[in-house]
C-alpha cells in the first residue's frame, strides 16, 4: 500500500499547481475541507501555499450525517456547506479557494454564489498524492481544451456511436459548455486537478438514444471496470431501462433505484477526455481508498456520460454515475472530434 506522509516532491507538485493558478505572495487562500478529507492533501496544500508566501487559512466542517441508506460516492456535489453563509463568505472572499472536500464542489448548489463574489476555485481531487503528482497540469492542455469548448458552443447536435451499439444524440442548443485543464487564473471560475475535459450540461429534453457500456468501460461510482455489457435506454434525458444479465447491470439497477429519486436517472453532463497523460488502465494500481477516478474521466478520447445533478436543467440530486467509455465516436454536427476512442485534429 502507498504511504500517506509529507513528501518534498508532493509539496513541489502542489506549489506548481498553485503557481499555475496565479497565487501570489500575500494572497488570502481558503483551504476548505471536512473531517473525512484526506489529511495529507490538506497539509500539502497548506505547506505549498506557505512556500509561495500566500496567506492560507482553513475552513473545516464536520462531514455531514448520512441522508440516505446507500453510500454517497462520486457526486461532485458535496453537501458539506449546507447553505451556511459564513462558509460561502469565507470562500467567496478569498482570491482562491482550494476545495479538498471528499466529493468536491463541482455541482454544489452554493458554488455559483461563491464564484459570483470573484473568487476562483480549485478542486484537488480526493486522490492519493502520487496520482496528483503524476497528473500535474500541462500548460499546453489549456488551448486544446478551449478549442474543444469552442467547437461545442458552435454545434447544434452531438452524436455518439460505438461498435458495442451506442447510438446517442444530444441537442446542444441552450447547453452550458465547460472545460477543465487543471488550473485557473480567472476570477469567478472553477477547475479541478487532475484536469483535461471538454463537456456540456444539456438543457431539458435534449438527450435520447442508447448507451451500451462494454467490458473495460468504467463505473466510477463503484470504482470498477465493467466485465459484462450494460445497455441504458435514454428517453428525454432519463434512463428508462437498464438491460444486462451480469453483475454490472444488477449493481447499476440496485444502486440507482435505492435513491428513490427520479433525478438520479437524468443526464448530468456529457463530453470527452482530453488529457494524454491520463491512463484508462490506472485503476488496478490503486486501492479503492486511494483512487477517486478523475484520471479515468480525463483520459484522452474517452466519452464521458454522467447521470445526476444538472443545474442547467434545474435538477439537483446526490445520486450520480460517472461512466467513461472507450472506443466511441463523438461527432459535433458533421465534424468528428473523437473517432473510435482517439482524439482527432485539431484537438489531438
Amino acid at each position: 500500500m502507498l504511504q500517506e506522509r509529507i513528501e518534498g516532491k508532493w509539496i513541489d507538485a502542489f506549489a506548481r499547481v498553485f503557481t499555475q493558478c496565479d497565487v501570489k505572495a500575500g494572497d488570502p487562500v481558503a483551504i476548505f475541507s471536512e473531517t473525512q478529507s484526506r489529511p495529507v492533501n490538506v497539509h500539502l496544500a497548506e505547506l505549498a501555499l506557505l512556500r509561495l508566501g500566500a496567506r492560507p487559512f482553513h475552513v473545516v466542517v464536520p462531514s455531514p450525517a448520512q441522508s440516505i441508506a446507500v453510500p454517497i460516492r462520486s457526486t461532485g456535489a458535496t453537501n458539506t456547506i449546507g447553505g451556511l453563509k459564513p462558509i460561502v463568505q469565507a470562500l467567496g472572499g478569498s482570491v482562491l479557494f482550494a476545495d479538498l472536500t471528499v466529493e468536491g464542489m463541482m455541482h454544489a448548489p452554493e458554488l455559483p454564489e461563491i464564484l459570483k463574489m470573484g473568487a476562483r476555485g480549485l478542486y484537488i481531487s480526493n486522490e492519493h498524492p502520487e496520482a496528483l503528482e503524476r497528473l500535474a497540469p500541462d500548460p499546453a492542455l489549456e488551448e486544446r481544451v478551449k478549442a474543444g469548448m469552442k467547437m461545442l458552443r458552435g454545434a447544434k447536435q452531438m452524436r455518439v456511436t460505438s461498435p458495442a451499439g451506442t447510438d446517442l444524440t444530444v441537442a446542444l442548443e441552450k447547453a452550458v459548455v465547460g472545460g477543465v485543464w487543471g488550473f485557473t487564473k480567472r476570477p469567478g471560475t472553477f477547475t479541478h486537478w487532475p484536469g483535461g475535459l471538454c463537456l456540456c450540461f444539456p438543457a431539458k429534453n435534449t438527450t435520447s438514444g442508447r448507451l451500451v457500456m462494454a467490458p473495460g468501460d468504467a463505473n466510477l461510482t463503484f470504482k470498477r471496470y465493467l466485465e459484462t455489457p450494460v445497455t441504458l435506454t435514454i428517453e428525454n434525458d432519463y434512463v428508462t431501462k437498464v438491460d444486462g444479465d451480469g453483475l454490472d447491470a444488477e449493481l447499476f439497477r440496485s444502486y440507482i433505484a435505492a435513491w428513490g429519486d427520479r433525478e438520479a436517472y437524468a443526464v448530468s453532463h456529457v463530453g470527452w477526455g482530453m488529457n494524454p497523460g491520463a491512463r484508462w488502465d490506472s485503476l488496478p494500481f490503486y486501492d479503492k481508498r486511494d483512487f477517486n477516478g478523475i484520471e479515468l474521466r480525463a483520459f484522452a478520447g474517452n466519452f464521458l456520460y454522467s447521470t445526476g445533478a444538472n443545474e442547467v436543467a434545474g435538477r439537483h440530486t446526490l445520486g450520480h454515475f460517472d461512466l467513461p467509455m472507450r472506443n466511441c465516436t463523438v461527432t459535433l454536427d458533421n465534424q468528428t472530434v473523437v473517432k473510435g476512442g482517439v482524439l482527432q485534429a485539431p484537438l489531438a
